[in-house]
């Protein structure tokens, strides 16, 4: 079975960028990102394979253009 994955930056500073994300349009859990370290995490402390799956997509846009994206997808 497959996954879609979506995800909208809310915000971004020099400590963290927060991304709303979920399963297809349900922006439901924050993943927040270190811009230093490149750690993710969860507010919600569930770091699952939808949270895996976004933040790596997140970290592999900011390698190639040096800006966290306004939105991801995620779709396996």
């Amino acid at each position: 079975m497959g996954m879609m994955v979506t995800a909208r930056r809310i915000e971004a500073t020099a400590d963290e960028v927060r991304y709303e994300f979920g399963f297809e349009d349900r922006f439901d859990r924050v993943l927040t990102i270190d811009p230093r370290t490149l750690e993710a995490g969860v507010d919600d402390g569930e770091f699952n394979s939808a949270a895996s799956a976004i933040s790596v997509k997140i970290v592999k846009a900011w390698r190639s253009s040096g800006e966290f994206p306004a939105t991801m997808m995620y779709a396996s």
